[in-house]
């Protein structure tokens, strides 16, 4: 599924800086996490997926896990079953260049150029498979299977708006067939292309045109109450 974005560069900007200011550690790992409260106040269709919106909307995605045979997990419970998943990324993904932030009961995966695809490829590189299979083994398990799975695809600035977008779109698409592949289900998982409006870092200069490069994986806990 490929869902073009049209959000302006400059208010990705404005993300980074809100959220990186109001980020807390977290007692147990040291960890930066993002509080709801600090991303509710960015707003408009950015601040709605940090919150959690899905890709595809949630009544589509929903309607796949059911078919699927997946449950979802009672709201009581889903801090701690979002802690454990946390913990357990943590530990597999530890040196490899992976970011996992936590964002209110949500994960986002950010997985630098450095470690994921060569220049103007969408083929995921063999570093980058050792790297997912660590991600998948998580996802993939059955004590971690009632989540869903977004993966977002960004570029830099170089090249047209067009060429990146569909550069993006590929990207995303590559990484979750990969994951797929992997033993992770396809009902839980849906991609969305960027292209080249979300920076985190200048594209002036090589250093923050590489850390634009890059692939996320937002992972969104279903919850009882979307299963009915």
């Amino acid at each position: 599924m490929f869902v073009r974005s049209r959000i302006a560069a400059g208010a990705a900007l404005v993300v980074l800086v809100a959220t990186t200011a109001a980020c807390t550690t977290d007692p147990e790992t040291g960890q930066q996490r993002i509080s709801k409260t600090a991303i509710g106040g960015i707003g408009g269709a950015l601040g709605g997926y940090l919150l959690g919106d899905l890709v595809g909307g949630r009544h589509d995605r929903t309607e796949k896990i059911v078919g699927a045979g997946l449950g979802g997990i009672a709201g009581a419970a889903i801090g701690a079953y979002m802690d454990k998943q946390e913990r357990e990324l943590r530990q597999r993904t530890a040196g490899t260049d992976v970011q996992v932030v936590r964002q209110g009961d949500d994960l986002l995966l950010n997985i630098p150029s450095g470690v994921n695809f060569a220049h103007n490829s969408a083929t995921v590189e063999p570093r980058f498979q050792q790297t997912l299979d660590k991600v998948a083994g998580v996802l993939s398990d059955a004590q971690n299977n009632r989540t869903y799975i977004d993966v977002y695809g960004h570029t830099d600035s170089t090249g047209s708006a067009a060429y990146n977008q569909t550069l993006s779109e590929r990207r995303a698409a590559a990484v979750a067939l990969y994951l797929e592949s992997r033993g992770v289900q396809a009902a839980r998982v849906a991609t969305r292309g960027f292209g080249m409006t979300q920076p985190i870092a200048s594209n002036e200069t090589e250093e923050g045109r590489a850390q634009n490069r890059r692939v996320e994986i937002k992972i969104v806990p279903i919850a009882q109450s979307d299963i009915g």
